[in-house]
């Protein structure tokens, strides 16, 4: 749980922070784009850790309004001066070419070349991250120092990359709980060398799907690994008859720099998970943003779209194109903090510990107050520091069970945060004065 304050729970999420850092450092050097093997490789190295499921959706296969693009592979690329010295090399940092661009292999002049050049004049030293997925292109990205080292005449370019039919890869883990209902996340797969915004939500999404599996799960769990945007649009079209079952989710990106966490709710607004991740910031003691949903930003956008209306919100820390090193070669391995990743990971698991413990629950003596110290309730929850306030739950889980009022209800209406009051619903329970409203679904 979040800030547990415990010494034992401190060092085991450092330690989970170190691990997720040793993970996305495994994954940086790989070539990832929407397709191709680079997305292939990656998801190989998650299944050495977590039971993924591999699957592909051939080019040309019409999804919505889109359709599954060629399938793009590189084996090398670079621009030589005159003197046969590697002046841009794929070699050194896959981001200097441009994700989706055409091959090429010939001599060009300077003038000639510079159009396809991109810098960022701002920042010198860094390399931007560009893409070309949808339009016939082909590019470099370099520093601009480098660019003001092209002095020669001429150059020999070289971008040996292929566009054939092929497949879209994702990846999906499913656990199965007592409920059929389902609680979706989701973390893009498709960027290179790129840690935050790429790298960060798989490590996490995949340390959450290591944490669930040892857990008891009321609710149904998938976990996809997907390419942004064309990919939550081929699983939707897809699997269009098994979304009504997903009920809760989350947009993982962004989740390993050191700022504070930004919650950006689902198009619903005061859906279950958009008020369980409001509570759980509210309560974490730590700087925080709950932002309203716009239809721009990342696959959320796909999940809660009008057709869909899924309850799924983007958890992140600085969001996307609000730091500098957004899409450049400056969001690297040493952007990225361990104990950001536990943090995230942390609230995460609060998050879906409140939707797992959401019950609502019956008071069975429900004409005035009952006595509370014949049934030993005040010697098993006070007697030390904060008894007042345990009493105060106890009340105000008594008061507000009356089969209308879950356990958050509880917390938001008392202003408790959600573990005080499951710890009163749990004593109730054990006492026989509370009883579980079961759902339809039996859970």
């Amino acid at each position: 749980m979040v800030n547990s304050g415990k010494s034992g729970d401190r060092n085991e999420s450092l330690k989970a922070g170190q691990a997720m850092h040793g993970l996305i450092t495994e994954l940086f050097p790989i070539p990832r784009s929407i397709t191709g093997q680079g997305v292939r490789e990656t998801l190989r190295i998650l299944q050495k850790r977590i039971p993924l499921s591999i699957h592909e959706v051939p080019s040309g296969t019409k999804v919505f309004d889109w359709v599954v693009p060629l399938e793009w592979n590189i084996r090398d690329a670079y621009i030589k001066n005159l003197r046969g010295e590697r002046v841009v090399d794929f070699r050194q940092s896959n981001l200097h070419v441009v994700s989706y661009s055409q091959p090429v292999r010939r001599r060009m002049s300077r003038a000639e070349l510079l159009p396809h050049l991109h810098t960022l004049p701002d920042r010198p030293d860094w390399i931007p991250y560009r893409t070309s997925y949808y339009k016939e292109s082909w590019g470099f990205c370099l520093s601009h120092n480098q660019w003001l080292g092209l002095t020669d005449e001429e150059y020999d370019v070289c971008i040996d990359a292929a566009l054939t039919e092929g497949q879209l890869t994702y990846g999906e883990v499913f656990l199965p709980g007592r409920s059929q209902e389902e609680v979706l996340i989701s973390a893009h797969i498709c960027h290179p060398s790129l840690c935050n915004d790429n790298l960060s939500g798989i490590a996490v999404a995949t340390f959450l799907t290591e944490w669930l599996r040892a857990q008891p799960r009321r609710y149904s769990y998938r976990i996809l690994f997907i390419p942004g945007t064309i990919g939550s649009i081929t699983w939707l079209s897809e699997h269009r008859e098994q979304v009504s079952g997903i009920k809760h989710g989350l947009v993982l990106t962004g989740v390993g720099d050191a700022g504070p966490i930004t919650y950006k709710k689902s198009r619903r607004g005061d859906a279950e998970i958009d008020r369980a991740m409001a509570h759980v910031l509210k309560h974490s003691g730590q700087p925080y943003k709950v932002l309203d949903f716009i239809p721009y930003g990342y696959d959320e956008r796909q999940y809660c779209s009008p057709g869909f209306n899924l309850a799924v919100g983007c958890f992140s820390r600085t969001p996307h194109s609000q730091y500098p090193e957004y899409h450049t070669s400056a969001d690297n391995l040493d952007f990225m903090k361990p104990q950001a990743l536990a943090e995230s990971l942390s609230y995460c698991e609060a998050a879906i510990e409140v939707l797992e413990q959401n019950k609502t629950y019956l008071n069975q003596n429900p004409f005035c107050e009952v006595q509370l110290g014949k049934r030993g309730l005040y010697r098993a929850i006070g007697g030390q520091a904060g008894e007042k306030s345990r009493e105060m739950a106890l009340l105000w889980v008594l008061n507000l069970s009356d089969g209308h009022h879950a356990v958050l209800d509880i917390a938001e209406r008392a202003e408790f945060s959600f573990s005080r009051i499951q710890e009163a619903v749990e004593a109730l329970v054990g006492a026989g004065l509370l009883q579980e409203v079961r759902r339809p679904d039996n859970t």
